[in-house]
């Protein structure tokens, strides 16, 4: 088998149930590389600033911005400027009430990434419901499952009464972070064909050797990992959205053979791709 693999980027695990914490980070803190979650994370900038790159996109958020990431999504965090204070909140689709779900700013607001805003008058108070819900992530007694859920569903409505969500990603990038986002996006153009490293540095005016460096220097991640990862996402999407076989998805998201295709989804998901459309309802 191809190394292409051979690093697969895994979920990262996180507690089951709703879970949060707070860390304070600064340049000094530097992520192995992207990662992504089985479950929904919730991040919020209390103070400072931070970079967030996400997919093909790449944002900077400052106090009192947010970010919504859906299961598997790839992402990866950067503190670049100064000292930043963040809380990242996870939780699973079940765990949202459906007396919440009508109320949110969008029907489908679950179904992809979102990046809010909350206006300075409300920022003490979401800061402090924040706490509230990390406080109680550290107990242990049998009240903390029956008051998370109850704290889920008051930070969602608060989101919705107090936060505006951004439509479209803001492109505050710097010109090396710039030719970043263009490799990633002809990644994110081409997953479905036959492409090299020395394809995509072809494309990006590189040598292949130096945009491999620069890549896994400012993305945290290798190119053929990033391909591999943007290919799986497709796929799975695919499983779900169509009956087609899994032969067929699998070569039409750039995979050599459809059993390259199943050991690398086995990889990342843990399960074969037959059974993740049967868990997920086809």
């Amino acid at each position: 088998m191809s190394s292409e693999f051979d690093n697969m980027i895994r979920p990262t695990d996180v507690p089951a149930g709703l879970w949060a914490d707070i860390k304070q980070r600064d340049a000094s803190f530097v992520m192995p590389g992207h990662h992504c979650h089985s479950c929904y994370e919730l991040f919020f900038v209390m103070s400072g600033t931070c970079r967030f790159i996400i997919g093909e996109n790449m944002v900077d958020l400052q106090a009192g911005d947010g970010i919504m990431i859906t299961p598997y999504r790839l992402h990866f965090t950067r503190y670049l400027f100064d000292v930043c204070r963040r809380v990242a909140v996870f939780f699973r689709e079940e765990d949202i009430d459906s007396r919440t779900r009508p109320q949110m700013p969008m029907p489908d607001f679950f179904a992809d990434t979102r990046i809010f805003r909350t206006p300075e008058a409300h920022r003490e108070e979401m800061i402090q419901l924040y706490e509230r819900i990390t406080r109680e992530s550290e107990r242990k007694d049998s009240y903390r499952e029956a008051l998370q859920s109850i704290q889920l569903q008051e930070l969602m409505l608060q989101i919705s009464r107090f936060c505006q969500v951004v439509t479209e990603v803001p492109a505050e990038l710097h010109s090396t972070d710039e030719s970043l986002v263009s490799v990633a996006h002809f990644i994110n153009e081409h997953y479905m064909d036959s492409i090299s490293a020395a394809d995509i540095a072809s494309a990006s005016g590189f040598s292949p050797n130096y945009l491999s460096r620069k890549f896994r220097q400012l993305a945290g991640v290798g190119l053929h990992e990033y391909l591999a990862f943007v290919r799986l996402q497709h796929a799975a999407a695919q499983l779900l959205e169509t009956q087609d076989p899994v032969t067929q998805i699998a070569l039409r998201c750039g995979f050599s053979s459809s059993n390259y295709f199943k050991d690398a989804f086995k990889k990342k998901y843990g399960i074969t791709p037959r059974s993740y459309r049967k868990c997920k309802g086809r």
